[in-house]
């Protein structure tokens, strides 16, 4: 009975997606336990999100990419209808509206958008397969802006960059012009380098996101107040030198000074503990994950495979890079949680729920190959 039941449940999982991703969380268990003070609520509660996001892993996994592909549209209206909501009759948080209530629940649609935005354009350029146009183009970027602008007014700028990013990285796969990229990244080098000067950032951004530009640049001008993080943060993985403290052993972590330490700062109590050499390994293990999936889309055997594939793997990527580039001191702090590895349940669904669209778009290519 066992073993039927296991075979059922493997059929459509990749093993390798799956064997990278367990370590990761086991990984990351670790971490939490010293993180949380040894907390054991904080490491059972963390099974428990894994084991749901495996079970919603495996039944998008079992969706053929056919019914995906039928999903996309009304996944993505369904998004802005409710980003659109959220501008209406949202719940303010600490100064930004980004929650709905729909009576049984608060939600908050601009996750939805990270997995419907690259849906919806892989739909479309499949649709379009035939006859690519740079009109087609100019058409996804609408698509893409659309629900990008509404999460900026809200105002959540961290959402909406992994937002854009994952559009974009759609709209690379599908063939944008590299004469394109490059007038877009010179465009983006002078808006950011604009941004440096406060009055110029206050005229397009809110204060607060100044504020978080200015800290990253200067973390010292406010070390107590919106500095602390930053500094905290590098304070910790320069200490951890190139083998750590020792697990269970760092004095940042478990004196209190780092902020946030089993959710957005998790990576600085890995790298106080572990050192470079933690680091290296994690680091290995998300290359593992995001090669897998890069995989995968090569392999796909449709134009929707491939886009949407891509855009999840490189998505990953995106998360890792923000979230240990805002810890390092190197970007602002936008709060990005560590993929897998930070606390926290709608995270790790969301994204177990894309590694069971790779999983998708894999069987459908064997399936096609036996056939």
């Amino acid at each position: 009975m066992i073993k039927h039941l296991w075979q059922r449940f493997i059929r459509n999982i990749d093993p390798w997606l799956l064997l990278f991703t367990a370590l990761v969380v086991l990984y990351s268990v670790l971490v939490l336990y010293s993180a949380s003070n040894r907390d054991m609520n904080r490491i059972v509660n963390k099974f428990v999100f894994f084991g749901v996001g495996l079970g919603g892993m495996w039944i998008i996994a079992n969706i053929p990419q056919q019914m995906l592909m039928r999903l996309a549209p009304p996944a993505y209206i369904l998004g802005v209808l409710l980003l659109l909501g959220v501008a209406l009759f949202g719940e303010v948080t600490y100064g930004a509206r980004r929650w709905l209530n729909i009576g049984v629940a608060r939600i908050q649609p601009s996750e939805i958008m990270k997995v419907a935005l690259p849906m919806m354009l892989a739909w479309y350029f499949q649709r379009n397969e035939a006859s690519l146009r740079w009109k087609n183009y100019i058409v996804a970027a609408g698509i893409m802006l659309l629900p990008v602008a509404f999460i900026l007014k809200q105002p959540d700028l961290g959402t909406s960059l992994l937002v854009a990013a994952a559009g974009f990285y759609v709209l690379y796969f599908a063939g944008l012009s590299w004469k394109l990229i490059g007038a877009m990244t010179i465009i983006g080098s002078g808006i950011v380098i604009a941004m440096l000067d406060w009055d110029t950032c206050n005229r397009v951004l809110h204060e607060y996101q100044c504020q978080r530009i200015a800290t990253m640049l200067n973390p010292m001008e406010d070390p107590l107040g919106s500095g602390y993080h930053i500094i905290q943060g590098t304070i910790a993985i320069g200490s951890g030198g190139i083998l750590g403290r020792g697990w269970l052993n760092g004095t940042q972590t478990h004196l209190d000074f780092i902020p946030e330490r089993t959710t957005d700062f998790i990576f600085a109590v890995l790298g106080e503990e572990f050192g470079l050499f933690g680091n290296i390994i994690l680091l290995i293990l998300y290359l593992l994950v995001i090669g897998r999936g890069l995989m995968i889309a090569a392999r796909a055997s449709t134009l929707f495979g491939r886009l949407l594939a891509g855009s999840i793997a490189l998505t990953f990527f995106t998360y890792a890079f923000v979230n240990m580039g805002m810890v390092s001191g190197i970007l602002p702090v936008v709060g990005v949680p560590l993929p897998l590895f930070s606390y926290g349940g709608t995270a790790m669904v969301s994204l177990m729920a894309g590694f069971g669209i790779l999983m998708s778009i894999n069987k459908d290519r064997q399936l096609m190959k036996g056939g």
